[in-house]
């Protein structure tokens, strides 16, 4: 039984050492990931990026007209019947 305590003492320890690791990773990350954001946002300062304005034009319709008079008169039909 006294090896049995030991073993589970050791693998609460080793747990604890892997989550506490994992942790301690992923808050130095986030923290790298806050300050690089940072610093891009203050050289964009300094080297801003072209932006491109593309202007549209008027848009076509997808369906011609005979498809839509089609559709509309197959939408009677069916309503007529119920």
């Amino acid at each position: 039984m006294s090896q049995f305590i030991l073993n589970l003492k050791d693998g609460l320890v080793l747990l604890v050492l892997g989550m506490g690791f994992v942790f301690a990773f992923l808050y130095i990350m986030v923290l790298v990931m806050n300050v690089m954001s940072k610093f891009i946002k203050w050289l964009n300062k300094f080297f801003p990026e072209e932006v491109e304005i593309i202007e549209k034009k008027g848009s076509k319709p997808n369906v011609s007209q005979d498809e839509a008079i089609a559709v509309a008169i197959a939408v009677a039909a069916s309503r007529s019947r119920v």
